[in-house]
């Protein structure tokens, strides 16, 4: 399992830290005058940050059109947006939010130059083309800690329903040039959505750590983000979510994930999120927040099957176990199955919404299956296996 041999993905210009937010117009002055700032659909509004961006915009010199982004982005709405803008003359494209707004932002930078649909270049797309890479300078702001997508070359685009998708449209180009990280905007998020959020930089982080492409810098860069998220993860979900230093961490552990996942891929979880994702509107960090535990279950079980072959993952398994029960002493099968049962305790304490909540029922679960792939699980699970996991929490 040991990978010493690995090449790397460019990474953004990071500038990560509280009251960051105030260096945000000179970098975009950076790359033009004529900005696209891509929001959600009324979070910044409510909270009067969003006059407050084009305040400083405007007294930088700079014009801002806006582009509201209602849910997660669909190849109509990247269209839509091209179609929009591409002739009047945008220089950068600014993404602030969450996720699905940041991956929106870099759809759309994507699609500006060549202004073609966007589906054609989407990984899986009967018609599929490989993008050229050539795009709007992009600039992510995130505000929620999650996804992670502020630091990867992938825009997930979904067409949700029978016969959906939820894939990506992905070139080493598309990682955003600047990424800015300012803390101050997450104080004060919901419980659930820091619940949910905090659980996709968490599922990231494990599930790079356990890919077998992981090598030495990824799991450097996946531990350092799993220390940050064992530490300040539940404290976000209660009352430390109005502390600086809590959401700093989960800011920081999900970034990491972002470089981790870029660099060593994803586990069964997120081929869950792809199939189940594209077939019903689930929030993607939710239905991370719903699985870890039971793939995290088969995984181990798998794994203990496979002798000598799984011994290395069980024991990155146990580390991971030790870090987040806060119990150095344990041993591998012991830490394995407390890794189990804390996701297991967060699940029922967080109340993280079942999949039958979101219209996932038992006879929906073979077609499901037979859809779900995933290259960088630990261990193969067949469809059967695939069937346990979902089945544990319909």
């Amino acid at each position: 399992m040991e990978n010493s041999t690995f090449s790397l993905l460019r990474r953004p210009r990071v500038v990560f830290g509280p009251n960051t937010l105030e260096r945000l117009p000179s970098l975009v002055s950076e790359y033009g005058r004529h900005v696209l700032l891509v929001t959600g659909a009324g979070s910044l509004h409510r909270s009067g940050r969003l006059d407050e961006f084009f305040g400083a915009m405007r007294r930088n010199g700079m014009r801002c059109e806006r582009f509201a982004v209602q849910h997660e982005p669909s190849p109509e709405m990247i269209d839509e947006a091209v179609f929009r803008y591409r002739k009047e003359g945008i220089d950068v494209v600014l993404a602030v939010g969450g996720g699905s707004v940041l991956d929106a932002g870099k759809a759309i930078s994507a699609m500006l130059p060549s202004g073609g649909p966007v589906e054609r270049h989407i990984e899986g797309a009967a018609e599929y083309r490989p993008h050229d890479g050539s795009k709007s300078p992009f600039v992510a702001v995130p505000t929620t800690a999650g996804t992670g997508t502020e630091a990867t070359d992938n825009a997930v685009i979904s067409r949700v329903g029978r016969n959906g998708y939820k894939r990506s449209l992905r070139h080493q180009a598309f990682v955003p040039d600047v990424a800015l990280i300012d803390p101050g905007p997450m104080l004060g998020l919901p419980p659930e959505l820091t619940a949910s959020s905090g659980m996709d930089a968490g599922t990231q982080l494990i599930e790079a750590y356990l890919s077998p492409r992981a090598s030495h810098y990824t799991d450097a860069v996946a531990w350092s983000g799993l220390e940050r998220f064992a530490r300040s993860f539940l404290p976000a979900c209660g009352p430390g979510g109005s502390d600086p230093a809590v959401r700093a961490d989960m800011a920081y552990a999900a970034l990491m994930s972002g470089i981790a996942l870029s660099n060593a891929g994803l586990g069964i979880v997120h081929g869950f999120a792809s199939s189940i994702g594209g077939a019903v509107r689930i929030p993607h960090g939710t239905l991370c927040a719903t699985l870890l535990a039971s793939a995290t279950k088969e995984n181990i079980r798998m794994l203990g099957k496979a002798g000598a072959a799984g011994r290395p993952f069980l024991e990155k398994y146990g580390r991971v176990g030790r870090l987040l029960a806060g119990d150095p002493g344990l041993g591998v099968d012991d830490a394995c199955r407390t890794l189990v049962r804390t996701l297991e305790s967060w699940a029922v304490e967080l109340r993280i919404p079942r999949l039958g909540a979101y219209g996932v029922g038992e006879e929906d679960l073979s077609g499901l299956a037979a859809r779900t792939r995933s290259k960088n699980n630990p261990v193969h699970l067949a469809p059967e296996n695939l069937l346990t996991i979902m089945k544990e929490r319909l």
